[in-house]
């Protein structure tokens, strides 16, 4: 056989194949539009030579060019991409389309089958047990571990209170990480202050390699990454943060034992009362009458821990960069925040004196628009289903494009400007549908912890901004999508002692 004859075997074989893999789904791609695939690849040729950086400027480009729902093989399977409010609301609000789609099987290893990562029954269940840790009177009790940690954050901040731009983006990680440690699991790591921790420096190299894989297309590939070195690297972090936790939850629920509920609730060695940490929710609680086992309590506390410190991360971090845009916003903040604490540095605030900051509300609501920590969600439909009239088949992949949805100009007037009042209690009613906005998602998978992030978030950006001035923003960040929202070389901003 000559060079073309097996040019032409091998060409047909691949289209055979592609053929064989795609023929089920090949009569509905028609119902959307979409970039032209190639055999077996699919559309992975539009990301060759894309940085991480050009990924936000490529979804935005499809999403003008093919609508608000258009289709893309990856590889030989189909994917949509959502940016419509009512096909969104039809697959949030639906108690069956709730499996996540496969951009989460990279946090298989690290989370199990948490709350995060379930589905189906098992799901419900976990949703049921988790449910009360976020009770408001279990929240009350988190407000000083939030304003310790902030207030350790101010006191890190201190040495680079000059008026030069500095990267407060490690800053923010670190007390993001100390708060979640200590809420989650009832004990501190002094991640602010313990340079050498051994748990956060597993977390930064394993978000490291989390990256990795999103960048490195190939990487996506289990049977590639398994060859890789990146893979007993990962295997190695994830030890460490799998041993710390069983550790502690280990401690704990020998205390449980040895104590009874005293060991959990009771009074501590200062005489205060002991705080209900999340693991203690998870040691008391019980399905069909039998404890959880020690995995499946460490699955939901790792879930925490990801879900915890890297979102509020985002979303602290880029708020303190508008504000440092909009100096006129910053002391609407400032002077609200004065007016209910007072303007004595040492009081802390308390849970009611957080509930009454209305406008800070405003101003982190429309931080979290511009730039939502999670910036797409996904699902994955099991079975055959018809959503806006048209069918969708069975293992297709369904991702929401909430940042293209919180930047449309048909959703939101004005949507680059950064206006905190269009959350102001009378324009909120303006939004066409309750699911144009939806930092936190919505629907039954809706992010459980909402409330604790909004505490949170407003505990640290009001100590932030009694003690500084921020006095100048640096260029708008590269961003880069994950399964959150990152920028690529930090944020950078200025800030000075207000005393």
């Amino acid at each position: 056989m000559s060079i073309l004859d097996w040019i032409l075997v091998i060409t047909g074989a691949v289209l055979a194949i592609n053929y064989l893999l795609v023929r089920r789904n090949l009569k509905y791609q028609s119902q959307w539009p979409g970039p032209a695939a190639v055999p077996l690849i699919g559309c992975y040729y539009l990301y060759f030579n894309k940085k991480p950086e050009d990924v936000m400027d490529f979804i935005f480009t499809l999403s003008r060019k093919y609508g608000t729902m258009f289709r893309v093989w990856v590889g030989t399977r189909l994917a949509l991409f959502c940016t419509n409010t009512p096909d969104t609301e039809t697959v949030l609000s639906s108690q069956k389309l709730i499996r996540k789609s496969e951009l989460y099987k990279f946090l298989v290893p690290w989370l199990g089958n948490g709350l995060l990562l379930s589905t189906d029954q098992k799901w419900f269940n976990k949703r049921k047990i988790i449910t009360p840790a976020f009770h408001f009177k279990i929240l009350e009790q988190f407000i000083e571990v939030f304003d310790r940690q902030s207030g350790i954050l101010v006191q890190k901040l201190k040495p680079e209170a000059s008026g030069k731009l500095v990267n407060v983006y490690p800053y923010v990680t670190l007390c993001a990480l100390d708060v979640i440690c200590e809420t989650a699991m009832g004990t501190p790591i002094n991640a602010q202050t313990d340079v050498d921790s051994k748990y956060v420096r597993a977390v930064t190299e394993l978000s490291y390699l989390l990256t990795t894989r999103f960048v490195k297309v190939w990487q996506r590939s289990d049977f590639l990454f398994n060859l890789s070195p990146d893979r007993k690297r990962q295997d190695k972090v994830i030890k460490v943060l799998h041993d710390f936790t069983t550790n502690i939850i280990q401690k704990r629920r020998k205390e449980l034992m040895d104590h009874g509920d005293s060991g959990i609730s009771g009074d501590d060695s200062i005489g205060s009362k002991k705080k209900m940490a999340f693991l203690d929710v998870l040691l008391q609680a019980s399905v069909d009458g039998k404890p959880l086992t020690d995995k499946e309590i460490q699955e939901e506390v790792d879930t925490f821990m990801f879900e915890g410190h890297d979102t509020t991360t985002i979303a602290i971090a880029f708020t303190l960069l508008l504000l440092a845009r909009h100096p006129e916003v910053q002391e609407k903040v400032y002077k609200e925040v004065t007016e209910i604490i007072g303007t004595d540095l040492s009081i802390p605030a308390t849970y009611r004196n957080l509930q009454d900051m209305k406008y800070l509300e405003m101003v982190i609501k429309e931080s979290l628009r511009l730039y939502p920590p999670v910036p797409i969600i996904g699902r994955k439909f099991t079975e055959k289903t018809t959503i806006g009239g048209n069918v969708i088949p069975e293992d297709s992949n369904f991702n929401l494009g909430i940042i293209v949805m919180h930047r449309d100009p048909k959703l939101f007037d004005d949507p680059e400007k950064f206006d905190p009042e269009r959350f102001s209690p009378e324009r909120t009613m303006e939004q066409s549908s309750p699911y144009a906005y939806i930092p936190f998602s919505a629907g039954p998978r809706n992010c459980i912890g909402q409330k604790f992030a909004m505490l949170e978030l407003k505990s640290t950006l009001s100590k932030v901004i009694r003690n500084y001035r921020l006095t100048e923003a640096g260029p708008e960040p590269q961003l880069i999508i994950q399964l959150t929202l990152k920028p690529k070389d930090g944020l950078k901003i200025a800030f000075v002692p207000r005393a």
